[in-house]
């Protein structure tokens, strides 16, 4: 049994611009103390086609953790529009929060995102080169997709997560997304249902 669950995920200041920084309130819940910190992520999917271009816009060590539910808010700054592609700058494409302890990720919390211009005519004749200051981020928060892993919570030793739980599987965007805030149509099927639920 997990001795953490999150509880919920609230997608602060929702829509923004697109440099504007990534705030989450997360609370969640330990069933006993924890000795050591619990590491959460915040994972930006620059594009489907590659994990090269993944930023991890920010990590930060909570804990040691009492017993009981807690509250905290992640912030963290907006992706380097440099190592984003051009071409999967405009459209939708994933943020991750992440939470590890002991180096083992137990929790996965994807949310899609839809980064348009909000200016129609700028939608209609986008620029050929995007102008990243003038895009708008909106993080799909209604539906979010949570993945949950089944780790050794008693010491350092790893489990081998099972075939169905592949972590590099859970959110991977390996198709072409729908513009506007459409989903992509390969993304439910990546995982059994089991293992995913929104929160």
């Amino acid at each position: 049994m997990a001795k953490v669950s999150v509880l919920n995920v609230v997608v602060l200041e929702n829509p923004s611009p697109f440099h504007s920084p990534f705030r989450f309130e997360i609370s969640f819940e330990c069933n006993e103390a924890l000795a050591d910190d619990l590491e959460w992520k915040l994972i930006y999917v620059g594009s489907a086609e590659s994990e090269a271009f993944d930023q991890i816009l920010d990590s930060v060590l909570v804990g040691p953790v009492p017993a009981g539910r807690h509250m905290f808010v992640f912030q963290a700054d907006a992706p380097n529009p440099s190592l984003i592609p051009e071409t999967d700058a405009v459209g939708v494409t994933v943020v991750l929060i992440t939470c590890t302890y002991h180096g083992q990720e137990f929790i996965r919390v994807g949310y899609y995102v839809n980064n348009e211009y909000p200016n129609p005519e700028l939608r209609e004749n986008p620029p050929p080169k995007p102008d990243f200051s003038q895009l708008q981020r909106n993080i799909l928060a209604s539906n979010p997709r949570v993945t949950r892993f089944h780790i050794n919570w008693e010491s350092t030793d790893r489990l081998e997560a099972p075939d169905s739980q592949d972590p590099s599987l859970a959110f991977s965007l390996g198709c072409t997304p729908v513009k506007g805030l459409g989903l992509p149509a390969c993304i439910p099927g990546l995982l059994p249902e089991n293992s995913m639920d929104c929160l």
